[in-house]
């Protein structure tokens, strides 16, 4: 993995934060979250494309009630260390969106047994109310380390099985990727449409 790589995961893991750990405002979706990331691997239109193709696949998906929808900000840095490792963007998106739902999946689980933590860390506060800042200090940064790891360990996994695979894949395999990304963003305007029309009723 180049230094490049390693700070676009780095970067990454703390724009996740931002969905609901810490600021909170609104870094981590695709749309600023793509180009923040283009910029760091020199491509910056591939980061916007992303970055707006990433915004429109996950348009529908709210975070409401149990739901955790796909993190765009996971979903972006997959998709851009994987073209800055050679592999075409048509095929890294769609591991992008593989590796975001799994996250999205990881961090369900996380977050249930974050609870056990939850109120150990309120009693800690409550004995000692000068250790709130060092509590939610070291909260960050486990859930930055936990966000890290995930997207560096995903990424290295699928780079090495792509870089592998994709010499070896026959031309239809590529014309079929191809048009599933183009379509991406169709898709995605389709699934609006319907609210659009509800909201101007």
């Amino acid at each position: 993995m180049t230094p490049e790589i390693f700070s676009l995961c780095a970067l990454a893991a703390i724009l996740e934060l931002d969905t609901t750990y810490a600021v909170q405002l609104t870094f981590s979706r695709g749309i600023i979250a793509g180009p923040l990331l283009g910029l760091i691997t020199g491509d910056l239109m591939a980061g916007v494309q992303i970055g707006v193709f990433t915004e429109l696949i996950f348009a529908d998906v709210n975070p409401l009630g149990g739901i955790l929808p796909p993190s765009a900000a996971v979903c972006c840095a997959v998709t851009m260390a994987l073209h800055a490792l050679g592999v075409e963007l048509y095929f890294a998106f769609f591991f992008g969106i593989i590796g975001a739902a799994l996250f999205s999946t990881l961090e369900k689980f996380m977050r249930k047994n974050r609870f056990k933590w939850l109120v150990f860390w309120e009693q800690k506060i409550t004995q000692k109310p000068n250790t709130v800042n060092r509590t939610v200090g070291f909260a960050l940064a486990s859930s930055f380390l936990m966000n890290f790891i995930y997207i560096f360990v995903f990424v290295w996994l699928i780079g090495q099985l792509t870089l592998a695979l994709l010499p070896h894949l026959p031309l239809k395999a590529h014309d079929a990727c191809k048009f599933a990304f183009m379509a991406v963003p169709w898709i995605g305007l389709a699934t609006l449409i319907p609210a659009f029309r509800l909201k101007s009723r």
